[in-house]
């Protein structure tokens, strides 16, 4: 039997307000995730160059690169990656384009906490498959 530790699904958290972050690394590190967070864009991605990732949960607005941007990066690092992006600017067009890229969800703030557990446990089942 694998180790247990071997399993752990990693999750990159981004967004720019550090309560939103620490809300979330808190929530995902209770159902059994690796969490790492960041309040900027471009530390994240420089981390998920060096680091495997599983899931990432971004911000949509945020000043040094939007969540579409954090999308597109993500998937060319790791195609198989699930991003879930997160925003109070919902516009229809917003999503469509953030599912052409491959956003694995895309959640309109504020949202409950149980719909983001439900969205990243299907992310976490949907990629263990691979």
């Amino acid at each position: 039997m694998a180790d247990e530790s071997d399993a752990l699904q990693r999750a990159v958290i981004i967004d720019d307000e550090p309560i939103v972050g620490r809300r979330l690394k808190q929530v995902l590190g209770k159902m059994g995730f690796h969490v790492e967070v960041f309040t900027d864009p471009l530390s994240a991605l420089e981390f998920m160059k060096e680091n495997p990732f599983d899931i990432v949960i971004t911000d949509f607005k945020m000043e040094e690169m939007d969540g579409m941007e954090v999308l597109r990066r993500a998937k060319q690092m790791n195609p198989d990656s699930k991003v879930i992006i997160i925003t109070g600017y919902a516009k229809p067009e917003t999503a469509k384009e953030a599912f052409k890229n491959g956003v694995f969800d895309f959640m309109v703030k504020p949202f409950r906490l149980s719909e983001l557990k439900e969205s990243v446990l299907r992310a976490a089942k949907n990629g263990a498959s691979g």
